[in-house]
């Protein structure tokens, strides 16, 4: 599992006890999201994997916002023989809107780092680390927006938010969900937690 920028592995801890309790063994993985370009945040995960896995065994992956995307970058780059299905949770995959006004804020670029940067719209200098997952991959999207203000004049979109929900989407992928619940609180949320499960499970989500 991997949190979302500017977060930490305990944003995700309920949804790791969640699968735990559903017999996945969870690695809960914190990387400094805000320190690297998506270029180093990928070899660092990358290279924390073998500790924690089995060759024999699956691996299936669960990104929030960010995190989402770094799993595309990993499976760009590398190749996982045992690769299973991929989640992922809000992911900015087409990039943020919101991240299009604010990169250019010193207390944005500070906080956020070099990964911030390239959480925009236009991602054509790294259109290569985004290529096709091959693996079945779910995404999951929210439609409730505690953020008025980035939803009325920067996103004007259904949104969580944070991003639209157009721009969650990607073309090849037609396993594609909208739960009721906003972007800060995606990974706590049941409804959530329910259907990762189900697509780790089964390949589609429930009710879809």
């Amino acid at each position: 599992m991997l949190h979302g920028i500017a977060r930490t592995s305990k944003h995700m801890n309920k949804l790791g006890k969640y699968l735990e309790k559903e017999n996945f063994t969870v690695i809960n993985t914190d990387y400094p999201s805000t320190k690297h370009s998506f270029e180093k945040l990928s070899d660092i995960i990358h290279n924390d994997i073998p500790e924690h896995t089995e060759e024999r065994k699956t691996i299936h992956f669960v990104g929030y916002s960010m995190g989402a995307l770094l799993i595309r970058v990993i499976l760009s780059k590398y190749h996982y023989n045992n690769l299973g299905r991929v989640v992922q949770l809000a992911p900015p995959n087409q990039g943020s809107k919101v991240v299009d006004r604010l990169k250019n804020n010193w207390l944005y670029k500070k906080i956020y780092g070099p990964a911030g940067q390239q959480l925009i719209t236009d991602q054509t200098e790294i259109k290569h680390l985004l290529t096709e997952i091959d693996s079945e991959v779910g995404i999951i999207v929210g439609s409730k927006s505690i953020d008025p203000i980035s939803s009325l004049f920067i996103i004007k979109a259904q949104d969580d938010g944070k991003i639209s929900i157009e721009r969650t989407k990607l073309p090849s992928v037609k396993s594609h969900v909208i739960v009721n619940t906003s972007h800060t609180f995606f990974p706590s949320k049941k409804e959530v937690q329910t259907q990762t499960v189900h697509f780790l499970k089964n390949g589609y989500f429930a009710n879809n």
